[in-house]
This record gives C-alpha cells, sequence and structure tokens, in this order.
C-alpha cells in the first residue's frame, strides 16, 4: 500500500494544493489523484482556515471515488453537530466556517451539509491500514484501545489522553502518550501542532501547524519520508506544543 498521510488541514486550500502537487498528484480533474497512490487525512479539515468548504468538497469526491482515506477530529465533530442542529459554541474556528457556510445560497449550504454529515457517518473514528501495520487516528490512541470503539476511545482519538485540567490559555491539558505507546501498528495522528514532525518510537505526529503559520505536512508510506511546504497564514508561535 502507498499512501501519502496529510495532517491538519484547517480549511488552508492553496497549502493542500501546493502539497499535493509536491507530492506528484495530478489536479487535473479538479482534485488530486495519483495513479499509484492514495492520499490519507487525520481530521480537521475546517475551522480557521479561509476555504473549509473547498476542502469538504475535494475530501469527499476523493472518499467517495475511494481514493482517500479520512478519520474525523475534533473540529470535524463539532461542525458535525452543528450541521445536526445541536448546541455548539460558534467558537474556536468553527466561526469562520459557519461564516462560509452564511454566505451560500440555501441550495449550496445544504450541498456541503450533505457531503461532510455523508463523509463523517460513514467514516470510522480510526483507520486500521496494510494489514494492521498502519494506523490514523487524528490525536493517536492507545494500544489497548485498538480494536475498541466505545465511549472513551472516541474521547482519545478526538482529543488526545486528556487530564480533565486546562492551562492557563484555556487549553486542555493534555499527557504525551506516544511515549507510553508500544504497540505494533504505526500510528500517524495531528490535533497537537508542533514545528515538525515529530517522530516518537512508533508514531509520527504530522500537524505542523498551517493554520498557525507553520507548515502543512505528509508522511509518505511506506517510504516514511516527510514533505512539507511553508503556510502562507500568519505565524502564531503560541499555538505550537514543545515537549521535553
Amino acid at each position: 500500500m502507498k499512501i501519502d498521510i496529510i495532517g491538519d488541514i484547517h480549511g488552508c486550500y492553496e497549502e493542500f494544493y501546493n502539497l499535493t502537487i509536491k507530492l506528484g498528484y495530478d489536479w487535473s480533474s479538479g482534485y488530486p489523484i495519483h495513479d499509484q497512490r492514495k492520499l490519507g487525512f487525520v481530521g480537521d479539515l475546517t475551522d480557521r482556515g479561509p476555504h473549509s468548504l473547498k476542502i469538504i468538497e475535494i475530501v469527499w469526491k476523493l472518499w467517495n471515488q475511494q481514493l482517500a482515506y479520512y478519520v474525523p477530529g475534533n473540529h470535524c465533530n463539532k461542525l458535525y453537530r452543528y450541521f445536526l442542529g445541536r448546541k455548539v459554541q460558534i467558537t474556536h474556528g468553527l466561526e469562520t466556517t459557519v461564516a462560509e457556510l452564511k454566505a451560500c445560497t440555501n441550495k449550496e449550504e445544504n450541498h456541503y451539509k450533505k457531503m461532510f454529515m455523508q463523509l463523517y457517518e460513514e467514516s470510522p473514528l480510526y483507520q486500521v491500514l496494510d494489514h494492521k501495520k498502519l494506523l490514523i487516528a487524528h490525536a493517536g490512541i492507545k494500544e489497548d484501545y485498538i480494536g475498541k470503539f466505545h465511549k472513551s476511545v472516541k474521547t482519545f482519538v478526538l482529543y488526545g489522553d486528556i487530564t480533565g485540567e486546562k492551562h492557563e490559555d484555556g487549553s486542555p491539558v493534555r499527557r504525551d502518550w506516544a511515549k507510553q505507546y508500544t504497540g505494533k501498528p504505526f500510528i500517524v495522528y495531528g490535533h497537537t501542532p508542533v514545528c515538525e514532525a515529530r517522530f516518537v518510537g512508533n508514531t509520527v505526529n504530522i500537524d505542523t501547524g498551517a493554520v498557525f503559520g507553520g507548515q502543512l505536512t505528509a508522511l509518505r508510506y511506506p517510504e516514511m519520508e516527510v514533505v512539507s511546504v511553508p503556510s502562507s497564514m500568519p505565524f502564531v508561535s503560541e499555538k505550537f506544543r514543545t515537549f521535553n
């Protein structure tokens, strides 16, 4: 299996286009296609960036033709709940996606809603691929959660190993689960922005903060090659996590 797994896009269409071109994908059909490879997405397609709806449509088209694998992120989950009519706070990036939707006609809005809800509802919480050698999960997964799908697993793959405590800026305190992971599947995840792809044991975090002015990063599997393009967004240093 040959797959290029892309970190959190957050509506950064320009970076997504540039990265797939760099990876050798052809856009002549209006979305990126490779004759030998597929794309993978670690979730958080939308929010904060300028082109969330465009990203939804492209990923849905790829997924619908079985040209890509997708797993939901916490921002995906929040947008899904918004589309369901649940009471969600239109903050922390969702406001940019909602603004795009409000600028649409009702027909256009329903078009994006239908695509996103199908993508979300018909995709697993995490993907186990390549004869169980590769696993894609938005915020990662503990070894003993692999193969399970209960509520605690969902919380972990969407939000990470949260303690229930908060940092001074209001962000959740998360344990560095990757340091304890000793499982066999190689885990590719995102969720927590880091300046460079972070390999720890049998895991890699490829969220390099495209929407915060960092980079958009892909992991080429099975080559284990990291490919990145610079962001066009302003750099926000406090959004990037550093580890001891």
